[in-house]
Order: C-alpha cells, then structure tokens, then sequence
C-alpha cells in the first residue's frame, strides 16, 4: 500500500466515480476494477462510500472532492491505526437510530448524527446510509461544522456523547 500518494489515487478513484455516475452508469459494484477495489478495502473504503459521493455531487454539486477526501482521511487514519487494518464486522442497525426530528438542548438531528458518525468512523454504516448526506450537510452548514472535524471530534470522544453534545452547543452558539 502506497501511503505517500493516497490523495492522488482517491481523487482519481473520485473522479471516475463521478464520470460515471454522470454518464448514467448505476451500482457501485460496477465503478472499480479489482485493483481498485483492493486500494480502496486497503485503505478501509468501500466503493459505495465514492458511489454516494458521486451521486451528491451530480445531484447537488457537494460534498465535493476536497470535503470528502477530509472525510475519508480521517477515516482511512482510524482504520489504519485503530482497527490495525482490519474491518469491523458489524454493521450499523437503522432502526436503532433516533428520529431525523429527535432533538437534544433544541439541536435537531443531532441525536442521530451522533451513531452515524460512529459507524462511518468505524466503517460501519449499510449501503443505504451515507455520512455527510444532504441531511447531515444541512446540520453541518447550519452548526458551522466541517464534516471531517465531526469526524475527529466523534473519534477523540467515542465513548463520550456528551462530550460531543456540549462541543456541538459551544459550537452552534458561537456561530
């Protein structure tokens, strides 16, 4: 594994993903050769995380390259030296997950930003799930959040929510 030039090898992964998501082509088992996909298993991505982010950014014009190789370093870092390269086996129950409505100190979305970005970090959510969907990017543009600073911020307190709330109150307060 080629550590040194990971941005270069995502961002071509990222615009190819985009090409042909733009182009019609559907399902991310169809976008990467096996040798992409092994660079991608490598680095503790899968190819759904690129497929959604081609289709947000053909849809909506975000989270953009720059947003998600932020996200996805912070990822790969976890995955790296958390998880000593090896997946999780688990996968993210959605129904264990709060309401989009659910509130805490009157912060919608909050409540269940909180497991999905656990799961992201731990490169446990399911196929349907997506960090930094547009429901998440409206939180974080709302709180002045970058996406990849709630990434880290869910790392150093993970077992911690309230130390996750109470930065997220200061945060959106100072805003």
């Amino acid at each position: 594994m080629k550590h040194y030039n990971f941005s270069e090898q995502f961002r071509a992964l990222y615009d190819k993903a985009v090409r042909l998501y733009a182009a019609g082509q559907s399902g991310a088992e169809t976008f990467f050769t096996a040798t992409e996909t092994e660079f991608l298993t490598a680095n503790g991505l899968t190819a759904q995380n690129l497929y959604d982010y081609a289709e947000d950014q053909i849809g909506s014009d975000e989270p953009g390259y720059d947003r998600a190789l932020a996200i996805e370093f912070v990822r790969r870092d976890y995955f790296l030296n958390v998880q000593q390269g090896k997946p999780s086996k688990q996968v993210l129950d959605t129904t264990t997950m709060p309401d989009k409505t659910d509130e805490v100190h009157g912060i919608s979305w909050l409540p269940r930003i909180i497991p999905k970005t656990k799961a992201k970090l731990r490169g446990e959510l399911p196929a349907k799930l997506m960090y930094s969907c547009g429901g998440d990017r409206g939180f974080f543009m709302e709180h002045d959040i970058h996406p990849a600073e709630f990434l880290s911020l869910v790392w150093r307190h993970e077992n911690d929510d309230q130390a996750i709330i109470d930065w997220v109150v200061r945060r959106s307060q100072a805003k």
